[in-house]
């Protein structure tokens, strides 16, 4: 009997080693495999739809993230007239966001910017996503995924 309760704990600690290298670790008080891969997920999106946004992001548990006010140039060619004065609309004003998730937050956090940030028309914006190889909580000095929460 020892010798398969040998077997299994070799066993067990190959496919814990496997499943670091994969990024993944086992929280030891739920004993739940939790994914510790992060991307950073960068919007641009219309200021007019950034409280929707931030209300369908804490809708989905994303409760943390930056933003600020960003200028760029667009596809949109036509100007706008009020009151007989022609603007510009090459020049769009925009909000920025920064948002850096576990693996499996993601695909959430995508669709509720999709859902909330849409009108329809040109110019609603655009979603970047790129990997994050480390993240630190400076206080605690955790680091990876856990360092999010």
């Amino acid at each position: 009997m020892q010798e398969k309760e040998k077997e299994n704990k070799i066993l067990n600690k190959n496919k814990s080693l496997s499943l670091k290298k994969k990024g993944f670790f086992l929280n030891k008080r739920t004993n739940k495999l939790i994914n510790k891969r992060m991307k950073k997920i960068e919007a641009i999106i219309r200021k007019s739809q950034f409280d929707l946004v931030k209300t369908a992001l804490h809708n989905v548990e994303v409760n943390f993230f930056s933003y600020w006010d960003v200028t760029g140039v667009g596809n949109e060619k036509e100007g706008h007239v009020y009151r007989g004065i022609s603007y510009s609309t090459s020049e769009i004003q925009r909000r920025f966001l920064s948002i850096v998730v576990n693996d499996d937050f993601v695909k959430p956090t995508v669709e509720a910017i999709i859902k909330s940030a849409a009108t329809d028309r040109v110019g609603d914006g655009k979603i970047f996503i790129t990997p994050i190889e480390d993240a630190y909580r400076i206080r605690t000095g955790e680091h990876g995924g856990n360092s999010l929460n």
